[in-house]
């Protein structure tokens, strides 16, 4: 709607009059109705003209609505010229600043509370707090702690769950934990507190104990967990986890969606990832651009180009992160011209490209070979976007010229990047010397990644390869023999599958599975008709001497 308070004011000489009379009820209602800063500013004249603004409570509104739109400085300054603020006033301004680039003038502003002699509430600390998990500055978070304790909120269940918050952000969940065990009164958002702070520092089973001893359980307990196993690569936990979920009847949010689409993600699992887009369509989840992404991603590692595309085109509204993932999807499956036709539609429509867009770009053109696209994008990037190449782009471009045979200028971008080369770039330049038959860099390759990733079994084998098929049989094995005297064991092949929305693993060597007698027989049989087909694996003939 939009509207103007000069208007209103003029409008009628009883709206004036009534205004000035109501005007706690007439500033609330404007307030909840700004919708950019220009509401804000005729709100601040109207409230100035008939000296409103020094009455705590209107200010401490009019300062959650500056909040809401982001404009937190402004807030701060209407807030500075306020004699004699009450605690409300205060902690509506901790809040504010505890959401802004520089939060330690939140704990300034705490600060002054003290001094002025007023008591912090159980709303004081929680905002403070914030601020000091933004700052991870701990030893404050103690401080805080510590007056929690001699003014007696140390048993409010908001400011226990915030100091565990706090804790839990600053890497010390031991610190949390018996803070959380001290409490006898756990509601669910304490609990999930403590869950999610496990998350924080990756000790799931921690976290997954906290979880089942729960007495209640919300949607927030769920998403916490499942989304601590998508971000730790355990996405097969995730995706059980959310099967239970289902049994016991919790509706997913948007942000539950959201986890467990990243481990259909990783998994491939492409039927469950259709089973989640259905259910958001069918019931109206709020469709947030994060969800969508989401969405291309999953079915672009499933497998599924064309209804990526499709979630894309279908999107009124694209974020430069929507984008970037069209265009990784394509390079995932080697349509770099369409990459970059996607990329050329993005400047197009006026989204300026970030660091993230550019690795796919350069991804893009590494997977089709384009080297003089990728050239061409590596420099444009500096010097259109002023972007400066991280190691991940470096990586790319090494990656592009090496795998293209420029092994000279790939070594070269090598020497000259501002960094020190990581496992994923000598795994480039040894992949690309096995390919073009070059020992010597092969071998210098292998001395980095043999400290980089000594367990990469990997590795040895390519090095290995490349002797072989330069024809020096005594330095392939002598590759093999230093594996096997490093303790490095070849990793298992292994392969997923997915049945009626159920991700099963699979690898190879492996005879712990419970059903193994029930597989190998049926496997066995389609041997057997591969082979009267004339279509007979020799890989697989182990199987036919399988004993039950």
């Amino acid at each position: 709607m939009r509207w103007s308070l000069s208007r209103l004011c003029k409008s009628s000489s009883s709206f004036v009059e009534s205004t000035i009379f109501t005007a706690p009820f007439a500033l609330t209602s404007l307030l909840s109705n700004c919708r950019d800063s220009r509401h804000i500013y005729q709100i601040h004249g109207f409230m100035l003209h008939r000296a409103l603004d020094q009455d705590n409570l209107l200010l401490s509104r009019f300062i959650d609505a500056c909040s809401s739109l982001g404009l937190y400085l402004y807030a701060f300054s209407v807030f500075s010229n306020k004699t004699h603020p009450d605690l409300r006033l205060y902690n509506t301004a901790v809040k504010a600043l505890s959401q802004t680039s520089s939060p330690i003038n939140a704990i300034s502003l705490y600060s002054r509370i003290l001094i002025e002699g007023l008591r912090p509430d159980s709303y004081t600390i929680p905002f403070v707090l914030k601020a000091v998990v933004q700052l991870s500055v701990v030893e404050v978070g103690r401080q805080i702690h510590t007056q929690t304790v001699s003014s007696g909120l140390d048993t409010d269940v908001n400011v226990v769950t915030s100091l565990i918050q706090m804790y839990s952000s600053c890497g010390c969940v031991s610190d949390a934990r018996k803070l959380f065990d001290l409490v006898d009164y756990k509601d669910v958002a304490l609990w999930n507190a403590m869950v999610a702070g496990y998350v924080k520092v990756a000790e799931l089973n921690s976290a997954r104990k906290v979880f089942d001893k729960m007495p209640q359980r919300n949607v927030i307990s769920w998403t916490a967990l499942i989304a601590g196993y998508a971000q730790t690569n355990r996405p097969d936990a995730a995706i059980e986890l959310f099967r239970k979920m289902q049994l016991e009847k919790v509706e997913p949010d948007e942000i539950a969606m959201l986890a467990v689409l990243s481990a259909c993600a990783d998994l491939g699992a492409l039927e469950l990832g259709e089973w989640i887009h259905n259910y958001i369509e069918k019931h109206s989840l709020c469709r947030i651009v994060p969800l969508y992404n989401a969405l291309i991603d999953m079915y672009a590692k499933s497998g599924n180009i064309g209804r990526a595309l499709e979630v894309f085109e279908n999107m009124k509204h694209k974020s430069v992160i929507t984008w970037s993932t069209m265009i990784a999807a394509m390079a995932l499956h080697g349509l770099g011209g369409q990459a970059i036709d996607m990329f050329l539609r993005m400047e197009k429509a006026r989204v300026r490209p970030n660091e993230v867009t550019f690795i796919a770009i350069l991804s893009a053109c590494s997977h089709v070979g384009m080297v003089d696209v990728g050239r061409y994008y590596f420099n444009r990037m500096q010097s259109v976007y002023k972007i400066q190449p991280r190691i991940e782009h470096y990586g790319c471009m090494i990656d592009l010229l090496a795998r293209a045979g420029y092994l000279q200028e790939a070594q070269k971008l090598f020497q000259d990047m501002p960094f020190e080369a990581n496992a994923a770039i000598w795994g480039s330049l040894l992949a690309a010397s096995n390919t073009h038959r070059d020992a010597d860099l092969a071998e210098q390759a292998l001395r980095h990644l043999a400290k980089l990733e000594p367990e990469n079994s990997g590795n040895y084998t390519l090095l290995s390869n490349t002797y072989a098929a330069l024809g020096r049989w005594n330095e392939s094995g002598m590759v093999r023999k230093v594996m096997r005297n490093a303790g490095v064991k070849k990793a298992p092949g292994g392969s997923f599958i997915e049945i009626n929305n159920r991700v099963y693993e699979f690898l190879a060597g492996d005879r712990s599975d419970s059903q193994l007698h029930g597989i190998y027989p049926v496997l066995c049989n389609i041997i057997v008709q591969l082979k009267m087909a004339g279509s007979y694996p020799e890989e697989v003939s182990k199987f036919l001497n399988y004993d039950e």
